[in-house]
């Protein structure tokens, strides 16, 4: 996948000089169903069209990836991982995602609430904030030499390193 993503990049560039990303396909979509008096929505979606394609793309590959491409053996798990894990009550690798967390009984508790609706609207306001999401600005931004793009890829990697370093253990600790 990571060669197909890599041609991606000049492949848009050079058939109409358009950019990779993912997350600005929320405003088109947005721009397209809600008719509201608000500028930012204010623009002509249509031509961002082939974006909303891309993302529906990457839907039916996911559909299909899952249906017809699935590993019989299950996912191997180093042993530090697991005595890691252990102690946030993760014991279960029979599955892709651990069933401790992902599940429908847990998405109405408070961690469910934290995990998945105030971790949600902190992706999208650090998405927004940042000016676009991590493939933009990883794969994009860094293959365009954008400046931006390296400072928002370093910041990703360290809050990603914090959080599943220092967040995650006290989140899993007090929930």
């Amino acid at each position: 996948a990571g060669i197909l993503i890599g041609l991606t990049v000049p492949t848009l560039l050079l058939i109409g000089n358009k950019k990779f990303g993912i997350s600005s396909s929320l405003r088109h979509v947005c721009a397209m169903c809600i008719p509201a008096n608000i500028s930012f929505f204010k623009y002509d979606w249509k031509k961002e069209i082939w974006n909303l394609f891309f993302v529906l793309g990457i839907l039916i590959g996911g559909f299909i990836a899952a249906q017809f491409l699935q590993n019989p053996n299950q996912i191997q798990v180093a042993q530090a991982t697991k005595l890691t894990l252990a102690t946030y009550g993760i014991t279960d690798y029979s599955q892709m995602l651990p069933t401790q967390i992902f599940n429908w009984q847990v998405l109405f508790t408070l961690k469910g609430f934290v995990f998945f609706v105030l971790g949600g609207f902190l992706v999208g306001f650090g998405t927004r904030y940042a000016g676009g999401c991590t493939s933009g600005h990883a794969i994009m931004g860094l293959s365009n030499l954008q400046l931006p793009s390296l400072y928002a890829t370093i910041s990703f990697m360290v809050g990603g390193f914090i959080s599943a370093n220092y967040l995650l253990p006290l989140v899993f600790k007090f929930l």
